[in-house]
């Protein structure tokens, strides 16, 4: 038996019946102080495995364990327009009726989000929800692992399974006066998460009974997808063929509501393919693969099996060419940067493209498109949009956007400092 307030036959519970809650909180507080004081070189006792890996995913991201900040905060016309399109408001009246009609004077709130952690709707208790602005838990936040930290509705789809965060267990101090249980929402059809449910609330939100009415509900708004489906209803309006190939996640070809997991190479040629609209020779295709360049052989057995997964309409030969438009995220990230909108690229800029791809043509969209979004970023001079940066994967080693952000800084503050000794550190690395 381990610390009374873990549920110790569910990982996935905070706490177990009849458990010492006040005893609990305070064992993970210091636990807490253990583990962001050592930087996670040690595990506290008394940690969940869950809670503790978010921790470390927490860490690595660069999350600041004393400020929730927002600068994509989605609001106004285009949060409406994107909430109307998303797949979650087919679920939202389920929702409603059980879960957020019984949360009006209760100091619960009921969110849901969508696929990436950003909160589409945010209701219940209108005090726990003034409460909730000063962490900014508000409809249009991201509240992903990788922007807030350790939390249940991002943890939940981090690790896609229904899970509880309970006070201190939440990464970022700011949140450690609530407590929530959370659930992924799955397409019945592909199976690919949507979104997530949310109950937040104060630390009677962390009983076992909570999250399974959390999962009942989602149990209830699958269904209603599945119905939803079954009456040839589409979840997402029908689009065409789509690639997604920014940051470490596996490469995915979207084809209205179904989403392949793609090779790196079938990703390389789609990618090149669209930079390339008046086509390719077998040969300049391959050494835009490969410095060693591929023989022709290699070449069309690759562009065989891609057309079984594209669709053979798709795909033209002599030259290797597109024969219909394809979307992309680096797309996306193009057409912000085109009309001027820093916010929007930098927000859709979710990491390198390809990373690990050594293919020349990769190579070149890849080097391009991050010195385009930094370069928008510098000329932006904003503060909020610097943080992020700064503080992704992608950004932290970014010494000039470092640098562009200690310049909007107060001199006196405390992230001024913390900003500063981030830069000398950053010095003395590149100086070895």
């Amino acid at each position: 038996m381990t610390d009374r307030g873990i549920a110790t036959t569910n990982p996935w519970m905070a706490l177990c019946p009849g458990a010492d809650v006040t005893a609990h909180a305070r064992a993970l507080l210091r636990a807490h102080g253990t583990f962001v004081s050592a930087r996670g070189r040690n595990r506290p006792d008394g940690i969940r495995p869950v809670v503790h890996e978010s921790w470390r995913r927490s860490l690595q991201s660069g999350i600041d364990p004393d400020v929730v900040e927002q600068p994509a905060l989605l609001a106004g016309r285009d949060l409406e327009e994107y909430r109307a399109t998303h797949p979650m408001s087919l679920i939202r009246p389920v929702v409603r009726k059980l879960l957020v009609e019984d949360a009006a004077d209760s100091g619960l709130l009921v969110a849901i989000t969508d696929g990436q952690g950003r909160l589409l709707w945010v209701e219940g208790d209108h005090a726990a929800r003034d409460r909730a602005l000063a962490m900014s838990f508000v409809e249009g936040a991201d509240w992903s692992e990788d922007r807030v930290g350790t939390n249940a509705p991002g943890t939940a789809l981090a690790v896609d399974h229904s899970v509880q965060i309970f006070g201190a267990e939440h990464y970022n101090r700011t949140v450690h006066d609530w407590s929530c249980s959370a659930a992924p929402v799955h397409d019945p059809t592909s199976g690919r998460i949507l979104g997530a449910i949310d109950i937040t609330g104060g630390h009677r939100v962390a009983a076992p009974e909570v999250l399974q009415l959390v999962r009942a509900t989602v149990a209830a708004a699958e269904a209603e997808l599945r119905l939803h489906a079954l009456n040839g209803l589409p979840l997402v309006p029908a689009t065409g063929p789509r690639v997604e190939v920014l940051g470490a996640g596996r490469p995915a070809l979207l084809r209205g509501r179904e989403r392949i997991g793609l090779s790196r190479r079938h990703a390389e040629i789609l990618l090149i393919l669209a930079d390339h609209p008046e086509g390719l020779s077998s040969d300049r295709l391959a050494v835009l693969l490969d410095e060693g360049e591929l023989d022709s052989v290699t070449i069309r057995a690759e562009m065989s099996r891609l057309r079984k997964v594209l669709g053979a309409e798709h795909l033209g030969s002599r030259p290797y060419r597109l024969l219909t438009d394809l979307e992309s995220d680096v797309a996306d990230v193009r057409r912000a940067l085109d009309r001027g909108d820093a916010a929007t690229a930098v927000r859709l800029y979710a990491g390198e493209v390809l990373p690990g791809s050594t293919a020349p043509g990769i190579e070149e969209i890849r080097d391009e498109l991050r010195s385009k979004v930094q370069a928008a970023l510098l000329r932006s001079g904003d503060e909020h949009l610097l943080a992020r940066w700064t503080s992704s994967a992608h950004g932290r080693d970014d010494l000039t956007a470092w640098s562009a952000y200690l310049a909007t800084l107060d001199p006196g503050s405390p992230r001024y400092a913390q900003v500063e000794a981030m830069m000398t550190r950053l010095d003395r690395q590149l100086a070895t």
